[in-house]
């Protein structure tokens, strides 16, 4: 029989003596959004991250959970020397993430053209909204603009009111910073072995269109209706859907293999009609309102109980201070709390390289000397 060997439940607040971007040198222009959270990304993996910060900003560090590991050197990108010594940092970094609108890296004199002039082997990350070109490329925007063009925003929700927002994290950081660090890294790979640098181009817009390749597919395959609350997953089906507890606090149902909504069925004693129509589409509105019922009998805590332990893929709703205290989460470390503030803890897990937090947030231009140095500017 074959040896398996168990992953390491390293904490991830240990400092190991290696993470899988160890020397890997990261030029990040400070802003909000997509930019600074990939960094955040990098740097728990290791990457030495050098945020160009502007003179005069920032506030409480200690609350910048994405600086984490981060070092901060304060330029004034207007002026002569704010700008050659951004561009002799370019000269020494393996990676750059950049979120300005398209032109503006240019009229600074930091642009990719002449980057690569100076530095062949850079990876030049530019994460916009709109993208690099098109008729909206130089407009404003946010999250919810980006991913109302693209059919997800319009794909959520219930049929009879306006799209609800997911936060930000479909855009910025799903179809934004997640799409960046592919960009990066694959590029990274790709300089170091064939000595190319190249310019990475990540939209909101194409990440969150590349997200929704699989409901395109369900739509491609005729099992995806072009109506909000119609389909398997967007809410119109009873068993998987979202529940009000007794308490006012909610639970969330996803049995959607026969297999796992018998063990739902069974646990909840439905009648045979429901466990027997599980995908007669015309009785969902009734069996949800059923299920609606059922649930609003009892406190969330009775629910997670009852389902405990089974495959009725049945769990409570938490918020973002109760999910820290979820047996599962607790007991993989998902939440760490260095100098005391509670924080997501790095992912995704390596075997033999495990991430970990490199340090606090910077102080704005505290870490100039050491950068300059270690960098040989």
């Amino acid at each position: 029989m074959q040896k398996t060997t168990a992953m390491p439940k390293a904490s991830p607040l240990a400092q190991p003596l290696a993470r899988p971007l160890n020397g890997v040198r990261v030029v990040e222009f400070a802003g909000i959004g997509p930019v600074p959270f990939c960094g955040m990304l990098l740097a728990d993996m290791g990457a030495d991250v050098v945020r160009i910060d502007r003179p005069g900003t920032g506030g409480d560090p200690k609350a910048d959970l994405q600086g984490r590991g981060k070092r901060s050197i304060a330029l004034d990108l207007k002026s002569e020397q704010g700008t050659k010594t951004a561009l002799a940092l370019m000269a020494k970094a393996d990676l750059l993430m950049e979120g300005f609108r398209p032109g503006v890296m240019e009229r600074l004199g930091l642009g990719p053209k002449l980057a690569l002039q100076d530095n062949p082997t850079l990876v030049y990350g530019r994460m916009t909204g709109w993208g690099q070109d098109g008729p909206m490329a130089t407009q404003a925007g946010h999250d919810i603009n980006y991913i109302a063009i693209t059919g997800a925003l319009g794909a959520m929700g219930p049929a009879n009111q306006p799209p609800p927002l997911p936060l930000n994290l479909l855009g910025d950081y799903g179809g934004g910073a997640l799409y960046l660090a592919i960009g990066l890294l694959a590029g990274l790979t790709h300089a170091r072995t064939s000595g190319q640098g190249q310019v990475i181009d990540a939209a909101i817009v194409d990440g969150t269109i590349s997200l929704m390749t699989p409901i395109h597919w369900l739509k491609q395959s005729g099992m995806w209706q072009n109506e909000r609350q119609a389909n398997l997953l967007d809410g119109a089906a009873h068993f998987y859907a979202t529940y009000t507890c007794a308490d006012g606090k909610h639970i969330s149902v996803g049995a959607i293999e026969p297999q796992f909504y018998n063990v739902l069925c069974d646990k909840l004693n439905l009648s045979k009609e429901i466990q027997d129509a599980q995908y007669d589409q015309d009785k969902w509105p009734v069996f949800k309102a059923q299920l609606a019922g059922v649930f609003a009998a009892h406190p969330q805590e009775h629910w997670t109980q009852l389902f405990a332990g089974t495959d009725a893929c049945v769990a409570p709703i938490e918020d973002m201070l109760s999910a820290a205290e979820h047996p599962q989460l607790k007991a993989r470390n998902s939440f760490v709390k260095p100098d005391g503030i509670l924080q997501p803890a790095p992912a995704p897990r390596f075997s033999k390289t495990p991430s970990h937090i490199g340090g606090p947030p910077p102080q704005i231009d505290g870490d100039r000397e050491a950068i300059l140095a270690d960098w040989n500017v």
